[in-house]
């Protein structure tokens, strides 16, 4: 891979809303999508395969799920 890719966007967890931390999940899953497979021809191949197997659909939720319990957990849950 001869670009270096930023996993965590601008270096930090910290969110203004829930909102915005859950779309810093998408974000984060979509990048681990990038890095496991940083060609984008066969990232394209692939697509059609995930994208009708509810299965793997379901396996992607779940890690999006997973950065977001984390992305939560640096903001304190957005306690005041």
């Amino acid at each position: 891979m001869t670009d270096q890719i930023q996993l965590i966007p601008n270096n930090s967890l910290l969110t203004n809303s829930p909102e915005e931390g859950r779309q810093l999940a998408v974000k984060m899953a979509r990048l681990i999508i990038k890095v496991t497979q940083p060609d984008p021809v066969i990232r394209e191949q692939l697509r059609p395969n995930y994208a009708n197997d509810p299965a793997m659909l379901i396996a992607i939720g779940q890690t999006v799920a997973i950065e977001f319990a984390t992305i939560a957990a640096a903001n304190n849950y957005w306690k005041s």
